[in-house]
């Protein structure tokens, strides 16, 4: 015999157990709100610091080599655009890592007040 002919109240209370363990699994396998930092987030933020540091002081090589070049002062204009090229990567990594404590210390309250939210719901 099939299932069918249960009266609708006991079908009605066997839906609502298996909503109610659906939302349980639900939140149990969400996503917590972590202080830390994956893996793969980190290593992104480190390419980025890497870049700035990386393009600034080949931008710096490229307008020294070039001037250079142009007025002939063979080492010179190198050398001064490699240290201007190397303290504007400096500055542009300074700049972004600000950039990212700011951005995890928003994350970080909003986390909080999530929580603290949460803690004030469930009680």
């Amino acid at each position: 015999m099939r299932e069918d002919n249960k009266p609708s109240s006991e079908k009605e209370s066997t839906l609502e157990e298996l909503g109610a363990r659906v939302k349980d699994a639900q939140r149990a396998n969400a996503p917590k709100a972590e202080s830390g930092i994956n893996e793969s987030h980190a290593y992104g933020m480190a390419m980025r610091l890497v870049a700035e540091l990386v393009s600034g002081l080949i931008v710096g090589l490229i307008i020294g080599w070039l001037l250079d070049q142009a007025l002939g002062t063979k080492p010179w204009m190198l050398i001064v655009f490699i240290f201007l090229g190397l303290g504007a990567g400096i500055f542009n990594v300074m700049r972004a890592a600000k950039q990212m404590e700011a951005a995890a210390a928003r994350k970080r309250e909003e986390a909080d007040k999530a929580n603290s939210n949460e803690g004030k719901h469930s009680g």
